[in-house]
């Protein structure tokens, strides 16, 4: 795990975020900050606030409240409240397209080998030459452990062997962070295990990522600040060694009870 200069610009910066569904409201104003190379775990029960968390930060969903700054860059917003959304196109496109995220379905596209999948969004999103772009997908693949995978469709691939080929094709955009949406929940405990190999093998690079998981170890193992999430509150925070092991709140420790 990396350790970043006090100095430095965070990848990503939450202040104060609200986000409600109609009269539900799921985030009641949650601050986050990811240094640059470093691992942000999001814990907490079904329904806390975790992934809208997540998709807030790369704007699939709009926030009611609050500031969300890319590497320094606040977003721009108009109107208020539940009126409120997106002022700048643009802007939105290009921080998107550096915040690759994998999700808990792999969502690779059926018509299209392996390959083809990791390649489509630089060559079509980012309009690289798609030359440049086949050795650089074929380099990825390799990475996650499938280069031999590359010309098959994604239905001749395992679970495991699926996730592997979202993130070889989320690697491709060469983004400035990763957002990972319960990666593993969908695999069984064999698959499981193939992904979380990746995913530690890209903390140990000091990759940025923010990593929504029901997988305390994986949590424990390769973040460097674990957030946990209560009925969209931050109910505790900090470092793993301090948040799974010397737990401050009694909701914490009855969430990591239920999850031992």
């Amino acid at each position: 795990m990396t350790t970043t200069p006090k100095t430095a610009t965070p990848v990503i910066e939450i202040h104060g975020l609200h986000k409600a569904y109609g009269s539900l409201e799921v985030l009641k104003g949650v601050d986050l900050t990811a240094p640059r190379g470093h691992v942000i775990s999001l814990i907490g029960s079904s329904g806390s606030g975790k992934s809208t968390l997540l998709r807030c930060c790369n704007l699939l969903e709009e926030s009611q409240q609050g500031e969300i700054l890319f590497e320094g860059e606040s977003v721009r917003w108009k109107g208020e409240g539940l009126s409120r959304h997106p002022a700048d196109r643009a802007q939105v496109t290009r921080i998107r397209t550096n915040l690759s995220m994998v999700f808990q379905q792999f969502n690779l596209w059926a018509h299209l080998t392996i390959l083809q999948n990791v390649m489509e969004a630089p060559v079509t999103v980012l309009k690289r030459d798609p030359v440049e772009v086949e050795a650089k997908a074929r380099e990825y693949l390799a990475k996650v452990g499938i280069a031999d995978k590359a010309d098959a469709w994604p239905a001749q691939l395992s679970g495991g062997q699926q996730q592997r080929a979202a993130i070889a094709r989320a690697l491709c955009m060469e983004p400035r962070a990763l957002l990972f949406d319960e990666p593993t929940s969908a695999l069984d405990p064999e698959l499981e295990q193939e992904v979380v190999r990746v995913i530690k093998a890209l903390a140990d690079e000091g990759r940025t990522m923010l990593l929504v998981t029901h997988d305390m170890k994986l949590a424990a193992d390769c973040s460097d600040h674990v957030i946990f999430l209560h009925q969209g509150r931050i109910e505790e925070e900090g470092p793993p060694e301090a948040v799974f092991g010397r737990p401050q709140t009694e909701r914490l420790r009855g969430f990591l009870s239920a999850t031992a």
